[in-house]
């Protein structure tokens, strides 16, 4: 017969197993991802360890973790992290300004779509690295041509969503609010934006990506300092740690802003339109 201790430890073990499970299915995308993650850097570390691959073209993990230690400890890689994060701050940062109620209203007014669609269409069309010389010309070498690079790298993706988001309001909460006489700032608080938010933030993901780029871009074709400043540099040198160790932080910050414009999102979920059947 089993004691009364062994019987109340049966329920307990089970209670175990069951939480484990439960966090085994919570997590099982991070966990699966994380698994990729490890076998592939351990895999990349090998190859190099075994000389199957010269590590002055590709590096290592751990080659790559002791430069980027080295350049924290040393306070190196400060002034380049200071550099790149103002200019994806202003750049951003005005592309959002800029972009949202331009984007607002070329969504509303359809005149005023009309007349801007067809320049907003080529700037668009027209690759950003062929503007570089212009850039360079009108704002200089300073951070000025950084700003405006990156401005016109994120600043379409954010107006295009949201015009698109605008134009998507249903026209029966149109007539609702018409009927209950609001104005046109009403108009744009209770129904415009609203309705754009979920895209709004999709373009503000989208941008984010062409922000970063912008300031590799920028950084690298004329600069003194910042990320793809030390990877230009880097790379003509043949530093391959310091090349791949400014990749993955641009890498990490990308990641990073991403997550959090996605937790932002999840906040508007209730604003997303009801596509279930």
């Amino acid at each position: 017969m089993t004691s009364v201790t062994e019987e109340q430890e049966i329920p307990r073990q089970r209670k175990s197993e069951f939480a484990v499970y439960e966090f085994l299915v919570r997590h099982e995308n991070a966990l699966l991802g994380g698994f990729t993650m490890i076998m592939a850097l351990l895999l990349w570390e090998a190859v190099v360890r075994l000389d199957i691959v010269n590590p002055l073209f590709t590096s290592s993990p751990s080659r790559i973790i002791a430069t980027g230690y080295a350049m924290f400890a040393d306070g190196s890689i400060y002034p380049h992290l200071a550099i790149s994060g103002l200019e994806l701050l202003v750049g951003y940062g005005l592309a959002i300004v800029v972009g949202v109620p331009l984007g607002i209203l070329m969504g509303w007014y359809r005149r005023f779509n009309a007349a801007l669609d067809p320049i907003i269409s080529a700037l668009y069309a027209t690759p950003r690295i062929a503007l570089l010389p212009l850039i360079m010309i009108w704002f200089g070498i300073g951070l000025g041509s950084k700003f405006a690079i990156i401005f016109l790298s994120s600043v379409f993706p954010i107006l295009i969503n949201t015009t698109a988001g605008v134009q998507t309001v249903e026209r029966d909460y149109i007539k609702v609010a018409r009927s209950f006489g609001a104005n046109d700032r009403q108009m744009f608080l209770t129904v415009a934006f609203p309705a754009a938010v979920p895209f709004l933030l999709t373009g503000l993901r989208l941008g984010l990506g062409h922000a970063l780029i912008g300031i590799v871009v920028g950084e690298m074709y004329s600069a003194q300092a910042g990320v793809g400043y030390l990877i230009s540099v880097a790379g003509a040198t043949f530093q391959t740690d310091r090349v791949m160790f400014g990749i993955i932080l641009i890498a990490a910050a990308g990641v990073a802003l991403t997550n959090i414009l996605r937790m932002i999102e999840r906040r508007f979920d209730r604003w997303r339109p009801d596509n279930k059947l």
